[in-house]
């Protein structure tokens, strides 16, 4: 369960303020479909984080423990620096809107952004760690959902509402305090 919860509080942090929660917001206020836009994020979602899932285990399967662990623990270093840099969204990303509709556009769109997003990527390092593909894999949607869904539904009011510097700071220190510990792993103290 741990996988799980962490995996979920973790993408929940590090999803506010990020380019796909700024994409889920400009879908919101241009389709005005909230419930067809939250599903069109749900499944782009388990498609990449169960890929982004399924690659952390298979990387973790290859290399040793403590190769992994100095990897792990440099990754979330890594993320914390990156979760402190505000994500925008593009011009054209803010014009997507292709042939199937708003549940198509959004699958679409909020798939492709999402790779090689920090969620994606904090979702291979945590599948890495945990070495469980369903329980990562759950845990991160269930965190991207948490994140975006309230954006969706509250839109422009979410936006001016939540500090988003303060929300990349707590994220950027949950990465910190992960990157430790896994160095402090890869060193032998724990």
């Amino acid at each position: 369960m741990e996988s799980l919860f962490v995996s979920m509080g973790v993408v929940a942090l590090a999803e506010i303020g990020d380019k796909t929660q700024l994409l889920a917001l400009v879908l919101a206020a241009r389709y005005r479909q909230p419930l067809v836009i939250a599903l069109g994020v749900l499944v782009a979602t388990v498609f990449n984080h169960a890929v982004a899932a399924l690659v952390g285990s298979l990387v973790a399967s290859y290399l040793g423990d403590h190769v992994l662990t100095w990897i792990l623990a440099i990754s979330f270093l890594f993320m914390a620096g990156w979760t402190l840099i505000p994500d925008k969204v593009s011009d054209a990303e803010k014009e997507a809107k292709g042939r199937g509709g708003v549940f198509l556009t959004t699958v679409v769109t909020f798939f492709l952004l999402e790779i090689g997003d920090k969620t994606q990527i904090a979702t291979v390092a945590l599948s890495a760690r945990y070495q469980d593909v369903v329980m990562v894999t759950l845990g991160t949607t269930a965190g991207m959902m948490l994140a975006n869904v309230p954006a969706i539904y509250l839109g422009d009011v979410a936006a001016h509402r939540i500090p988003l510097s303060l929300v990349r700071s707590l994220a950027a220190a949950l990465f910190l305090v992960l990157g430790i510990l896994a160095l402090l792993d890869a060193v032998g103290v724990f």
